[in-house]
């Protein structure tokens, strides 16, 4: 049910005109009144917004550490949802910042208080955050201890005879902190999933959480990769008759903003994978199956390990974790049989099926793999708009296919709709041009603005750049963590943490935590919590929020200049200067969200340390003038 409206409405104002009073007298004086600062910058935004409300536009809102974007757009959101009577959707950039937006300190929950408002947010997380049932009783039967131990902790009614009644939602990620990521990804939802003729649905945790999230009147809180899956898959569910991931809202927040355009090329993504196929083909021959359709699974078998095999010749290991693929005769007329005898095997399930000799369950799986199956490799043989790569994933090889330009899809199913949609972080321009990031998203027509942060970071940052050996920035780093300082450690990828991390003598560094070793926000909880000095991490450039000092030191351990992939190629290709179009804007805007990690509250300071090799340090002169303050740089 709709709550009522924070302020009254009236024939002699429009609701706009109200809801600018109200915010006005919110922010300067009931919130004021109540302990919170009183910021210039903050109240501007809120007027900014809903200006944009007004007009239904696209806002680039790009505000400093401190501004106080999110109550800032929290005020207009939560009345414009009541006004509309539909929720307004905040979408940030992954489950970790959803956490600490929504955490019993967050400002939701302080601004509720304070306005003495019921505000009722709920939680919209991605698919792959929930526990699957299936594969959790897959993964059972091979006798894994955590499968067993995160079975034994399910709810009664989940095998039990309670009432559907009783059900409430469960099977949360951050509901299994101790599971590292690679156990989580066994038992955690895939999308071969056929969730629909599943028959535990009705007492899945992610199908109760849904219709939960579905009730709310205020806010929805998703990340953008929920928020692009529900995109791109709206029609398509509509079409099967079932309802859209996410309901109709009123207006949309991107926090952290310019990392939309990553979601939305990741929820167009195609991923093949070695095993899938050959396991699912597995489970469909049973007893009964004709011997026609037999031969055409096998020699699909056949065909799809010979694509592998020639996959793994063809992908060029050059350093990256995306491997660039030569794409041979071989490969491409290989790819082309693989998808003409997936067809013929579609083909003959049609029969199969009436026969009823293979679970409906699985068949359907099968027929619905293969449907994308067939569809990701047309696309790697025949479609030049389409980037492919592949990568090694645990030492099973991938092959990933991705739209190398997400701008019309976007045009068409976001930003052609009269939907007001505000873009906040604290980078979003390129030196206060914020074309780059709306050309790559597909916006024609947008309202813009960008204020400073109100803080006074020469007094309470210190920033120094160090040019070192090409051998001398691991013993520099270590130097660094050695003296047991709240330290947060940021590495530009995955390999370049695991690489630090596979050269550290065995036993050193003893209370410093990586990324990926355990379930991310209880990782974050303890670092602030100071169960550990030092936090290394390739992902949490943006959207970090850990004040006061269980955060006073954050080293930049290499420069974040996007990887020399297919997908970063492909851009390069399509820019008149690579490096000044592509390279450098992505640098910038990754370097400005490392940097502003450290200072969070009026009462921070700290250290930034950006470490640099001799190559690095030619670069020097592109970005030393984005900080806040001038950097002391210590060249070799």
């Amino acid at each position: 049910m709709t709550g009522k409206l924070p302020f009254a409405l009236t024939r002699e104002k429009t609701f706009y005109e109200s809801l600018n009073e109200w915010i006005g007298d919110t922010l300067y004086d009931e919130l004021t009144e109540k302990g919170f600062d009183c910021r210039d910058e903050q109240i501007y935004m809120s007027f900014q917004i809903e200006q944009a409300l007004r007009e239904k536009e696209v806002l680039f809102a790009e505000a400093g550490v401190g501004t106080g974007k999110t109550i800032a757009y929290l005020l207009p959101a939560i009345a414009y949802a009541r006004y509309t009577g539909k929720p307004a959707l905040i979408s940030c950039a992954d489950e970790t910042l959803i956490d600490q937006l929504v955490k019993e300190e967050g400002d939701i929950r302080k601004l509720g208080e304070a306005l003495e408002l019921t505000i009722d947010v709920r939680l919209a997380k991605s698919r792959n955050q929930y526990l699957c049932l299936k594969r959790l009783e897959e993964m059972n039967r091979t006798g894994e201890e955590y499968a067993e131990n995160v079975e034994d902790s399910l709810p009664d009614f989940v095998y039990g005879p309670a009432s559907l009644s009783e059900v409430y939602s469960y099977g949360e990620r951050s509901s299994y902190p101790d599971l590292s990521d690679g156990e989580w990804e066994t038992i955690n939802y895939h999308p071969i999933q056929q969730c629909g003729g599943c028959d535990l649905r009705n007492r899945c945790g992610q199908t109760i959480h849904r219709s939960e999230y579905r009730q709310a009147s205020d806010l929805i809180i998703c990340s953008h990769d929920f928020f692009m899956e529900h995109l791109w898959t709206k029609e398509s569910r509509k079409r099967q008759g079932q309802l859209p991931l996410l309901p109709e809202v009123s207006m949309a927040v991107f926090d952290e903003g310019h990392l939309l355009e990553y979601a939305a090329q990741r929820a167009l993504t195609y991923e093949v994978q070695d095993s899938t196929l050959l396991g699912l083909l597995e489970r469909v021959m049973t007893d009964g199956v004709r011997e026609q359709t037999l031969q055409l699974m096998e020699q699909l078998m056949e065909c799809h390990e010979l694509f592998f095999d020639y996959l793994s010749e063809c992908a060029q290991e050059d350093g990256e974790e995306r491997l660039a693929i030569q794409k041979t005769v071989e490969l491409v007329s290989t790819a082309r049989n693989a998808v003409r005898l997936s067809n013929a095997l579609l083909e003959e399930f049609v029969f199969d099926s009436e026969l009823y000799v293979i679970p409906e369950y699985d068949l359907r799986m099968v027929e619905e793999y293969l449907e994308q199956y067939i569809f990701s490799l047309e696309l790697f043989s025949d479609n030049a708009e389409a980037v492919d790569w592949a990568e090694d994933r645990e030492g099973e090889l991938t092959l990933v296919i991705m739209p190398r330009l997400v701008t019309d899809v976007l045009q068409e199913r976001l930003f052609s709709e009269k939907l007001p949609i505000i873009f906040s972080s604290a980078t979003l321009s390129v030196q206060n041009d914020f074309s780059f990031l709306a050309n790559n998203l597909g916006i024609e027509h947008s309202i813009s603005f960008s204020i400073e942060s109100p803080y006074d970071y020469e007094e309470v940052m210190d920033l120094t750049i160090e040019s070192l050996p090409e051998d001398g920035k691991m013993g520099r780093l270590v130097e660094l963590l050695n003296d047991g300082e709240q330290t947060l450690v940021l590495f530009k990828s995955k390999q370049s943490m695991e690489s630090f991390r596979a050269q550290l003598p065995e036993g050193q560094l003893p209370f410093t935590a990586f990324e990926g070793d355990r379930e991310l926000s209880s990782i974050v909880k303890e670092f602030q919590a100071k169960q550990w000095s030092a936090f290394c991490s390739y992902h949490l450039w943006e959207g970090l929020d850990i004040p006061h000092d269980a955060l006073t030191r954050v080293v930049i351990y290499d420069l974040p200049l996007p990887p020399s992939d297919p997908l970063f190629n492909a851009k390069r290709s399509h820019a008149a200067s690579p490096f000044e179009e592509v390279d450098l804007p992505y640098m910038l805007l990754r370097l400005r969200q490392g940097v502003g990690r450290l200072i969070r509250t009026a009462t921070d300071s700290g250290s930034i340390h950006i470490l640099l090799n001799p190559e690095e340090s030619k670069l020097v002169p592109t970005f030393d003038s984005i900080f806040p303050v001038a950097p002391k740089v210590k060249l070799t």
